[in-house]
């Protein structure tokens, strides 16, 4: 026993020290497309900069041309945290190995934002109805496949409950980022476009004289702020450390200063629950999807609306028991 416990404390001692090495020492921090990527490092890096000093934790920005290539870099450990949209952060979450952790606060403290449509400010259209009305003669810029405001919000709020296709019901349809989509706009190459109050704001710091040439005619109900999403298996000590950063951050007046040109006061802790409401809107058009599937059996028809109705169910009861 007297030997025992000396060597004991020795392969503790070993271990610890074999924990300590093992701490991440640099982590890849991504960034969905919402604009360029030059844009986008402008704003963000400094705050990476000062997550680097607080954390000891190399931070590197990592983008890509769409919002597949974030989710698919932090698939392979490419990324190990990343700022998403719900719909992004879902596919991270299911097929990355990502867990949501915070989500940003508008710099007026809401803990949210809107999906909107845009037209030029010459534009006849001054409406959703009038969007839907005239659709077979317009170009529609829509977002990227993965993005919430861009895509599945309007798909669904704007298109989908007036039983419209954006991908086959207008005159064409012309995939974009947020930025790009707003530019567009400006110069009369798409007749409307999707975008977002998040980046209506980004564009307006931008952009400003751009902006004056463009016009909101319609707007979603709220969706839930962007959430920052890690890997699982990133270890406990480096989440400890990005964790206690991004929930502290914005208390000095210059990370305020900072955190406020990105369109955010602070970060608020989260969870993949946020994700529910986005869930719920893409399990409904899923299920509009079987139900006018003519090719499909009655039998399959009726197994996979089951399915869907159960997945429905749950989400239904997670929703109302996180209000």
């Amino acid at each position: 026993m007297k030997l025992w416990k000396p060597l004991a404390a020795a392969a503790a001692a070993i271990t610890l020290a074999g924990t300590a090495v093992a701490q991440t020492q640099e982590i890849n921090f991504g960034f969905i497309s919402t604009e360029s990527s030059s844009g986008l490092k402008a704003a963000w890096q400094p705050v990476l900069e000062d997550m680097s000093k607080a954390t000891g934790v190399k931070v590197n920005a990592f983008f890509a041309t769409d919002y597949a290539g974030v989710i698919e870099a932090m698939r392979f450990n490419k990324v190990q945290v990343a700022w998403f949209g719900n719909k992004s952060a879902i596919e991270a979450v299911d097929r990355s190995n990502g867990e949501v952790f915070a989500k940003v606060v508008d710099t007026d403290g809401t803990e949210g934002y809107y999906s909107i449509l845009v037209v030029h400010r010459d534009s006849p259209l001054k409406s959703l109805d009038d969007v839907l009305r005239q659709r077979a003669g317009l170009t529609l810029g829509f977002g990227d496949p993965n993005s919430t405001s861009g895509t599945v919000i309007p798909g669904y709020y704007a298109f989908a409950k007036h039983q419209v296709e954006p991908t086959k019901d207008f005159k064409r349809m012309v995939r974009a980022n947020h930025e790009t989509n707003l530019l567009a706009v400006v110069s009369k190459q798409v007749d409307v476009a999707t975008n977002n109050t998040e980046n209506w704001s980004r564009f307006e710091k931008t952009h400003p004289e751009k902006l004056k040439e463009v016009r909101e005619i319609w707007r979603s109900p709220l969706i839930p702020s962007d959430p920052i999403v890690w890997r699982k298996d990133l270890d406990e000590a480096t989440k400890a450390k990005v964790r206690d950063f991004m929930l502290n951050y914005g208390k000095k007046p210059e990370e305020l200063a900072k955190l406020n040109k990105l369109g955010y006061s602070q970060f608020r802790p989260s969870s993949d629950a946020q994700l529910s409401t986005i869930r719920q809107i893409e399990l409904v058009k899923s299920r509009a999807k079987v139900e006018g599937d003519a090719s499909m059996s009655a039998d399959e028809k009726a197994r996979k609306l089951q399915d869907i109705d159960k997945k429905l169910d749950e989400l239904g009861k997670q929703i109302a028991s996180a209000k």
